[in-house]
């Protein structure tokens, strides 16, 4: 027997659905809407139209979108201790001799802070190296100072990266999406962070923890093609990891279990 919804009813009751639990599929809106799975892959396809959320191989999750930049002191405190094990995580990932290009974040500044192997060179637009990069060689991009984000930014930024090549780039994001790739509310902090995956060499390792699982801002960076791997916590959602893996990105959970920071390569 089918429920009395009319589409704008059952739009509705899914979009509210995807804002409470990030994520539905098309078996389980079969069975509440009472409805085919052609009605619910029309109705899925069609909030995807409109923004709402990104379709998956199963059903689709929901699309948040940041418009406007945190102050960089504000980012620092928020899931602390996963950007935490992010950093020992993708630390681990920096070999003997490697020149890492780090941009700006809270998060690429925990990798910065964790990086233990010998003769690594930073080359960095993130201020906070300064302190941070004990062990390593710092060299900084150079630019105009942003202190919503803590980093340089801007032509002579532009101008430092193309007179390097990276082993590895440390990137991260406001928001990472297979739709939509990598992206940040401010223009100048993508151009930067384009630069340096454009100067890349070897990997590409994006950090973000699960609140910025997609997540869609304003300027890209890159699409989701350019990532080799993408450290996260543990709290990715299994159907938005299995989109990202499709699609060539390898995935490396850090837990905040223990202090060694373990990663499962699963």
């Amino acid at each position: 027997m089918a429920a009395d919804y009319i589409p704008a009813e059952r739009r509705e009751l899914i979009s509210k659905l995807l804002s409470e639990r990030g994520l539905v599929t098309v078996a389980e809106l079969k069975t509440l809407l009472k409805v085919s799975e052609i009605t619910v892959r029309r109705d899925l396809d069609l909030l995807e139209g409109r923004g709402v959320l990104e379709r998956t191989h199963g059903g689709a999750v929901s699309t948040r979108r940041v418009k406007t930049e945190p102050l960089y002191a504000q980012k620092d405190q928020r899931e602390r201790e996963g950007k935490m094990a992010i950093g020992r995580a993708a630390a681990a990932l920096i070999q003997e001799g490697d020149t890492v290009l780090v941009n700006s974040g809270s998060t690429s500044l925990q990798v910065i802070r964790q990086i233990r192997a010998p003769r690594v060179r930073i080359v960095t637009s993130n201020l906070g190296a300064v302190i941070e990069a004990r062990e390593s060689e710092t060299i900084l991009v150079g630019g105009v100072y942003r202190p919503q984000s803590n980093s340089l930014v801007g032509g002579f930024a532009a101008l430092t990266l193309q007179q390097v090549y990276g082993s590895k780039a440390i990137i991260g994001v406001d928001g990472i999406s297979f739709k939509h790739g990598l992206t940040t509310p401010i223009h100048q902090e993508a151009e930067v962070a384009a630069a340096m995956i454009q100067r890349t060499r070897g990997q590409v390792i994006v950090v973000a923890d699960h609140t910025k699982i997609g997540v869609v801002s304003n300027f890209v960076t890159a699409q989701i093609d350019v990532v080799d791997v993408l450290v996260t916590d543990e709290d990715l959602d299994p159907e938005y990891r299995s989109e990202l893996e499709s699609a060539g990105v390898e995935i490396v959970i850090a837990s905040a279990a223990t202090p060694e920071a373990e990663q499962r390569r699963e």
